[in-house]
């Protein structure tokens, strides 16, 4: 069959994880690239031997030889570029997070949804890594049953330093933040795993609230989040809510560790580092480690992090219903998660300034 033509909106995680993913698949082509500086979409280009390097996504959208639009530009582009990549009949996968606000996600939703034939994705790439996948099967299988509570812990140090360069990360008409950035993985695998996430109750701090501008060597003010935590209820089921509760932090001068704690009726499940996946069932019993070893460590040119593994998998069952003439891609974000996961950012963003539980509807 015909390989599948990609343009890439965007030169920061498309350059990373996104073309390594693709190239490393021969039902891949990789068309074209735009960036908001065009030096970058020529030196992408260059890199990975894109033939069309692009001014402007309209443009790359408007490329005959383009059938799947990936857009990792920062997230205020995400809205404007994904319709016209659906009214160009392009498929797309969005970066998240899908909007800069639930206004603009629900009408990219709306245009996904009048467009069932064409495929509308969020790369939530995580949902593919072959250990969460094996946390979500015995999730599902009952493994430790109803859920108590759960507990997600994002430690980084990405913006620890007040020397990092300000950049559309502090700008919060750009959609930057920490929220947004690794917030929306957290809130997309916690619905992921056990359901819709109906209220929430927290906090959105800057810590750090200057950085330098390089292109004017002055201090610029930072608009937005690097720190976060907020408490939140499950819709309920079978009579009983479940809790949980999310903090992150990019502010670590060293240490911090990511870990996603489940404590259920029959069992407990930690998710440790990432990729360390260890069960225990029934009460005061050993863990055990129920860890996958993901197959794309072994796959030539994909780079070695989780975020790079996770999206070659989702590279690769895109292309495969692509390839299908299929419309959707098991077990993927879809547009409508989306909408539903910036709901809930949006609520965070609410109750912290209200300082009281907000529905994320």
């Amino acid at each position: 069959m015909s390989r599948i033509g990609i343009g890439f909106v965007g030169t920061g995680f498309a350059r990373s994880a996104q073309a390594p993913g693709f190239k490393a698949y021969r039902e891949a082509e990789l068309v074209a690239v735009c960036s908001g500086k065009f030096e970058n979409a020529k030196e992408m280009a260059e890199e990975f031997t894109i033939p069309n390097a692009c001014r402007s996504s309209e443009e790359l959208i408007a490329l005959d030889d383009v059938s799947l639009v990936v857009i990792s530009a920062p997230p205020h582009e995400h809205h404007r570029v994904a319709l016209a990549a659906l009214e160009a009949g392009k498929h797309v996968i969005c970066e998240k997070p899908m909007a800069i606000n639930s206004e603009q996600a629900r009408e990219m939703s709306g245009a996904a949804d009048a467009r069932p034939r064409q495929l509308s994705i969020i790369d939530h790439e995580l949902r593919f890594n072959p250990t969460w996948r094996r946390m979500k099967e015995l999730v599902d299988e009952g493994c430790v049953g109803e859920i108590y509570h759960v507990t997600v812990t994002i430690a980084a140090g990405f913006r620890h330093a007040a020397q990092r360069p300000w950049n559309w990360w502090a700008q919060s008409s750009a959609g930057g933040g920490l929220l947004g950035a690794l917030g929306s993985h957290a809130i997309d695998a916690l619905r992921w795993l056990f359901g819709e996430i109906e209220t929430v109750v927290g906090t959105v701090a800057t810590m750090v609230p200057g950085r330098l501008d390089p292109a004017t060597g002055e201090m610029r003010g930072v608009e937005t989040d690097d720190y976060c935590s907020f408490l939140l209820h499950f819709a309920p089921r079978r009579g009983r809510t479940a809790h949980g509760v999310v903090t992150l932090s990019a502010l670590y001068p060293s240490g911090g560790r990511n870990q996603i704690s489940i404590a259920g009726e029959r069992g407990t499940i930690v998710l440790d580092a990432d990729e360390t996946l260890l069960v225990a069932s029934g009460f005061n019993t050993q863990f055990e480690d129920f860890s996958v070893t993901d197959p794309a460590r072994e796959v030539a040119g994909v780079p070695a992090n989780i975020w790079a593994r996770s999206f070659y998998h989702l590279a690769g069952a895109t292309l495969k219903s692509l390839q299908n003439g299929e419309s959707t891609v098991e077990g993927a974000a879809t547009f409508r998660d989306g909408l539903r996961c910036q709901q809930v950012i949006d609520a965070v963003h609410r109750s912290s300034a209200s300082s009281r539980w907000e529905k994320a509807d």
